[in-house]
């Protein structure tokens, strides 16, 4: 009885050998694949939409590479996080990259050094975008003073943009009749502005947007041109920005392009990360712009030749400058 125990033993054991010997010869680029980890906003947020998007190119196209999504709540976690080497790529905010770079805004008494970070490509532009009421009497971005606006609470997209479009044009908060600190949670601010509560407020984010082609549809509101030469320069000097058109008839009821500026989403990482990994990163997206677009029309933005342009005050990644040498 022991020696048929024996010998089933070690039948077993030559089979489960013979396995693992198959396993390595068939599919030998699995013993050698490496994680790498992206970051991103969190689930239900454009950004974790396109990082999703991005590691299944990666994981269907790049050998040896799996990548996985990590979400977070917002771009300080990541980029503290790719700086520290928990992620390996993340999804952020062109303002945040060079906060971060620069030590200013939300990193400005951090005891980090972020100068490790580096510029892959933009994927896609986040529009500010100026909502008004047609019976406001604002024609012009001029006409804004002496008005209600909505600035939203504090340190929010909205109040950024707001701030920023504030110093371009040497204006305070005293040049309205009234500033509010509405957020867009609930609806709070396209409430009051359909009410007539606020007169103007800004948008950021992406387009089209549903809920903002209702606000435009039922309560008398239209999308307000900011080709201003004052935003022109501060978008000129200030490397965070971009001008951004909006294409003639991204809502039915404006079917003549929209001028605003906005920020970029960086993909981003660590000098530590190979340069051959970020050369087959690069080229993924490169190779795969149709797929993108397809995805969502926001995704057009990739090019070889605005991302060689669109990472002034970061350094390129030595794998991403070297594939837009070649390319």
């Amino acid at each position: 009885m022991i020696a048929i125990l024996t010998d089933l033993f070690l039948i077993r054991a030559r089979v489960i050998c013979l396995l693992l010997f198959v396993s390595v010869s068939v599919f030998p680029s699995s013993a050698h694949a490496f994680d790498i980890l992206l970051g991103t906003e969190a689930p239900g947020s454009f950004s974790y939409f396109t990082g999703r998007m991005l590691c299944r190119m990666i994981n269907s196209d790049v050998v040896d590479v799996n990548c996985k999504q990590a979400p977070a709540l917002d771009d300080v976690h990541n980029l503290t996080n790719v700086q520290g080497g928990s992620l390996d790529l993340s999804l952020v905010d062109s303002r945040s990259l060079l906060d971060a770079v620069n030590k200013t805004g939300d990193f400005e008494f951090f005891d980090l050094n972020y100068e490790n970070l580096r510029a892959l490509a933009p994927l896609y532009d986040t529009p500010v975008t100026l909502v008004v009421r047609k019976d406001a009497g604002i024609s012009s971005l001029g006409d804004l003073k002496g008005k209600r606006i909505n600035a939203g609470y504090p340190q929010s997209p909205q109040s950024l943009a707001i701030k920023s479009l504030l110093k371009a044009k040497k204006w305070s908060r005293d040049d309205f009749s009234l500033v509010g600190a509405l957020p867009p949670i609930k609806s709070q601010d396209t409430k009051a502005f359909c009410y007539g509560t606020i007169q103007a407020m800004v948008y950021v984010g992406l387009h089209p947007d549903f809920s903002l082609r209702r606000v435009l549809k039922t309560c008398n509101g239209e999308l307000m041109s900011m080709d201003d030469r004052d935003i022109e320069k501060m978008v000129k000097a200030d490397p965070a920005f971009w001008r951004v058109d909006l294409a003639a008839g991204t809502y039915p009821s404006h079917p003549e392009k929209i001028v605003t500026f906005g920020t970029r989403a960086m993909l981003v990482a660590s000098s530590d990360l190979d340069k051959e990994t970020v050369y087959k990163i690069i080229e993924v997206i490169d190779e795969n712009k149709k797929r993108l677009i397809a995805a969502h029309s926001a995704l057009a933005l990739f090019s070889v030749d605005i991302a060689r342009e669109s990472a002034s005050g970061i350094p390129l990644h030595p794998g991403a400058a070297m594939y837009f040498a070649e390319h």
